[in-house]
């Protein structure tokens, strides 16, 4: 097995990915080349950065991506947003929760291996 496959951020990516793909799902037909494709780069981005950091060979590179993943997954959530706010679907708590913890992860992950390059490590849904 691939070491990247153990780190539980990843698993949890992957999970976040078959949630975002079953909204996805609902959206209308006039979004299939717009915010729909937006979302599967944007949610698929997260896990492959954090595999690709983890083949890399030092900790600076794997920071870089790391950092990576987490653009990636705040770009995941401005997104919902959006089309929550298009009245397309409701962004569940299930969602948010599993993007706040992988983003609390990631800032873990940076701090360990890296430099965050802002305040906050974590998502703050209230």
């Amino acid at each position: 097995m691939f070491g990247y496959k153990r780190l539980i951020v990843w698993q949890k990516s992957m999970d976040l990915i078959e949630k975002v793909y079953v909204l996805i799902k609902i959206l209308p037909a006039e979004e299939k080349y717009a915010l729909a494709d937006q979302l599967r780069r944007s949610v698929i981005s997260v896990s492959s950065n954090i595999a690709e950091g983890a083949g890399r060979a030092t900790n600076k590179d794997y920071a870089h991506f790391l950092a990576i993943a987490r653009g990636s997954l705040y770009e995941v959530l401005s997104q919902l947003d959006a089309a929550e706010r298009l009245g397309y679907f409701i962004v569940g708590k299930d969602i948010e929760e599993l993007a706040s913890e992988i983003a609390r992860m990631l800032g873990s992950m940076l701090k360990k291996y890296g430099t965050i390059h802002c305040s906050t490590s974590t998502l703050d849904f209230d």
